[in-house]
């Protein structure tokens, strides 16, 4: 971040109330991780961390002490599984490689055409230089052609592949339709979205983060993993019984609620800000409408928040979350997401927790200066999570200008260039340094940045 925006108004204060803000989706995870870790090492004092999109699991493991299930060794970020998260559905490729299938057989005859026009001016070419073999394969062409188009051949074969292409594509579109019609009945527009559904599969993720945080409550050999709302009990029991203890930290995560159209808030807090921090109203509404207390009612659905955290808008599904009868929404069903512009409401909701001075986190780079675009994506995938980095850059730096106008004591950990776009979990080629760049090296770059633009000219200028 530049002097201008990112530089904080007020010294850093180590004694005073901090809380650490991760915001970022898909491959920011791994730079959220390498901060963590320097900040971990330098013995930086956290009292909140906050998060949004992947910087809500990043946020939930350095509440419970478990940031070494990200970017030790064995950690998540640097494990084969991290490389293979949101995959494109295989419903969606399997309509795409019928309508190819149909495509092509309409394609072939033309080819085979073109094909043979190539070989009359080759054989020529060849008969004047005196080379023999130019007539018989004129000739060898001829009959090949003679035969593919003979009417027992390709004139009946390939339209019954065509047909037969699309019917399986229209009837498979049909049956997942009416299949999700069944399942949601608010449900409405043409059958064929309906029942293609979202581009990318969100439940590898999901499961994955799942496991790492048995893994990391376990405290040994793993046993059976236990359902959403027993593994959420466990993991509120075991921050809210060590919360004031080394490594231990209050919690606060923001998703957005797609059907009541707002964000909801829901924090794990010390018991001196609990009343005051939920009964505060909030500016969209009543104040238990988005804030959900996680050691009261809401102890159940941590797990539910994580999974939401992980849903990226349009491109997965939403994640379903039924809240309690009991509470505000009386039951209801509403479907969750993250929102790439939720750091503005990260910062308002730590600032309502008590924190005077914050630290956010961005795995989005800052936005380039002139001649510094780079090569623009083809498909859908990539595209997808270049819309995602941009809009979550951009946020940042909105946000960050507003809270310094505000006066807030804040600092911004960002990096100057990262050539992985959100979803680039395989890594990606960068032209400007023309080689492969992996997440482990954005797990890498995040610690090297931490030093850099935090704890060598703030902290350690105290």
């Amino acid at each position: 971040m530049t002097q201008a925006i990112g530089e904080p108004r007020e010294p850093y204060f180590p004694h005073l109330r901090t809380a650490l803000i991760f915001t970022g989706t898909g491959t920011a995870g791994a730079y959220h991780a390498g901060v963590l870790r320097a900040l971990q090492e330098t013995g930086i004092k956290i009292d909140l961390v906050a998060g949004a999109g992947v910087g809500a699991a990043t946020a939930l493991f350095a509440a419970i002490d478990a940031s070494a299930q990200l970017s030790a060794d064995s950690s998540f970020w640097r494990s084969p599984a991290s490389s293979t998260l949101y995959p494109v559905r295989r419903f969606p490729k399997f309509i795409f490689f019928l309508l190819v299938a149909s495509l092509l057989s309409v394609i072939v005859p033309l080819l085979a055409v073109v094909a043979g026009l190539l070989v009359f001016p080759i054989s020529y070419f060849l008969g004047m230089l005196g080379i023999g073999i130019g007539a018989e394969a004129s000739r060898g062409v001829v009959t090949w052609l003679y035969d593919m188009f003979e009417p027992s051949a390709l004139p009946s074969i390939l339209p019954r592949i065509a047909v037969l292409s699309l019917m399986a594509a229209l009837a498979a579109l049909l049956v997942a339709a009416l299949i999700a019609r069944l399942r949601e009945t608010r449900l409405e527009g043409a059958f064929w979205w309906t029942g293609l559904g979202p581009l990318l599969d969100v439940w590898p993720a999901i499961v994955e983060w799942r496991e790492r945080l048995w893994r990391a409550l376990a405290g040994g050999p793993l046993g059976k993993q236990p359902g959403n709302r027993d593994l959420s009990g466990r993991c509120v029991d075991v921050l809210a019984e060590n919360l004031g203890q080394p490594g231990f930290r209050e919690l606060l995560l923001v998703v957005h609620d797609l059907d009541a159209r707002r964000d909801l808030v829901f924090a794990l807090l010390t018991e001196r800000l609990r009343r005051e921090f939920f009964s505060k109203r909030g500016s969209g509404g009543p104040r238990p409408a988005e804030a959900f207390d996680l050691a009261g009612l809401a102890r159940e659905h941590l797990v539910d928040v994580l999974s939401a955290s992980l849903c990226l808008p349009v491109v997965t599904a939403a994640y379903p979350l039924a809240f309690r009868p009991d509470g505000y929404w009386r039951g209801e069903t509403h479907r969750l997401t993250t929102r790439p512009e939720s750091v503005a409401r990260l910062i308002e909701e730590v600032d309502r927790a008590g924190a005077t001075q914050i630290i956010v986190v961005a795995g989005a780079p800052e936005p380039p200066g002139p001649h510094g675009q780079r090569e623009r994506p083809g498909d859908a995938r990539s595209q997808a999570g270049e819309y995602v980095t941009s809009i979550e850059g951009a946020s940042v730096r909105d946000a960050v200008v507003a809270a310094l106008e505000a006066r807030k004591n804040l600092y911004v950990i960002q990096p100057a260039y990262n050539p992985l776009n959100a979803l680039d979990f395989s890594g990606r080629f960068d032209r400007l340094s023309n080689r492969h760049s992996t997440i482990a090296e954005l797990v890498e770059r995040g610690y090297e940045d931490a030093h850099r633009q935090f704890i060598e000219p703030v902290v350690a200028s105290v």
